[in-house]
Order: C-alpha cells, then structure tokens, then sequence
C-alpha cells in the first residue's frame, strides 16, 4: 500500500481526528463497513499488536509500520 493510500485509511478509522485509532473507532468503522462483529475486545486485540507505544491506541507512525510490512 502506498502512502497515500495507507494515510486514507487511517484517516477513516480516526473518526474523531486526534491522530490516533481507538479501538471504540476501529470497532465503529469496522461495522459501518460492513463487519459488525468486531467487538472493541477484538479491536483491542488487534491493536496491541502493532501499539508499540502501549497506549492503546495506533499512532500514524504504527499504522504506517503495518502497512509498509
């Protein structure tokens, strides 16, 4: 995926504009595209993965570590 591409997306999931994806916001945008069986446990989940900083939350910078493999 390309940057810009990659930006797009994280700005989908970023409903609320703070520069970081929630897992409240993974889980709301996963649904409206679609997907409503993504709890915010799941979310939560699947963010510690890539949430190097251990906030919680995915920054840009870890969004961005994904998507460039």
């Amino acid at each position: 995926m390309d940057i810009d591409k990659a930006k797009a997306s994280f700005d989908r999931f970023d409903v609320n504009g703070d520069g970081y994806i929630s897992p409240e916001e993974y889980s709301k945008v996963m649904a409206e595209m679609g997907d409503p069986y993504v709890t915010v446990p799941m979310a939560q989940a699947l963010i510690a993965k890539a949430d190097t900083s251990k906030d919680g939350q995915l920054s840009w910078d870890e969004f961005w570590t994904v998507q460039k493999g």
